[in-house]
């Protein structure tokens, strides 16, 4: 059985926190599926919602709710979302939390919640969440080549190009060369796809492990097959 903190990334809750006052979202549609839990922080002036916008919230059930501030006030609702984004992080510390704001302020609130091993994430809509949010990496024509929804299968191929491209630089240790595969397929991926991709690579047997160093046995050009 997995440890708990080692659910698969699918199955991982991630619960979408919306700063109403800052981005007026118009539907929840893409968040439909079982694993998005999504509260709406909503100040004393919003008083008017989309009629989209609220179905979606129905359609969503229990898995979805408002947070009404009853007093206005200077940050009020950001010290709202920060303290029910302390109290899930409590109570499910494996989820994945997203603020959609596009203020900057929650920034330094997300990278202490990196530094005690917490998945977190600011974005500026629903679409710019990570998981829905396009891969930019390039394929054999300099195009950008990848889904909405990477998947390990997908960051392999640019990864291995990468590495057979880098000759004499490659990484030599499993953090260095991990790192370079966060660097190249994009920093706000979760770091639990980035260790599948490393996974992908071992179970090809382009990269050796004695340790904790990295050696290559990669092709000179990767060919079609050179995938998983």
């Amino acid at each position: 059985m997995q440890p708990s903190n080692e659910r698969p990334l699918l199955l991982r809750t991630n619960y979408i926190l919306i700063d109403y006052e800052n981005v007026q979202v118009k539907s929840l549609d893409r968040l439909q599926n079982e694993q998005f839990k999504v509260l709406i922080f909503l100040g004393p002036t919003n008083t008017k919602l989309p009629v989209d916008l609220v179905l979606s919230v129905q359609r969503l059930g229990d898995r979805a709710q408002y947070i009404l501030l009853e007093a206005p006030g200077p940050n009020a609702l950001d010290f709202h979302l920060a303290y029910y984004m302390g109290v899930l992080s409590s109570s499910d510390p494996t989820a994945y939390f997203h603020i959609i704001s596009k203020d900057t302020g929650f920034d330094p609130l997300i990278q202490h919640l990196k530094s005690r091993k917490i998945f977190s994430a600011r974005s500026i809509s629903i679409d710019d969440i990570p998981c829905f949010k396009a891969a930019t990496l390039p394929a054999n024509n300099g195009s950008s080549a990848l889904s909405a929804a990477p998947t390990p299968e997908s960051l392999f191929r640019p990864v291995l190009e990468h590495l057979v491209k880098s000759k004499a630089s490659k990484p030599r240790t499993i953090k260095t060369l991990k790192s370079t595969i966060q660097a190249k397929c994009g920093k706000e991926l979760p770091a639990e796809l980035i260790d599948k991709v490393f996974a992908l690579l071992l179970k090809k047997a382009y990269v050796l492990v004695d340790g904790t160093k990295v050696s290559y046995a990669l092709p000179t050009t990767p060919a079609p097959q050179d995938s998983p």
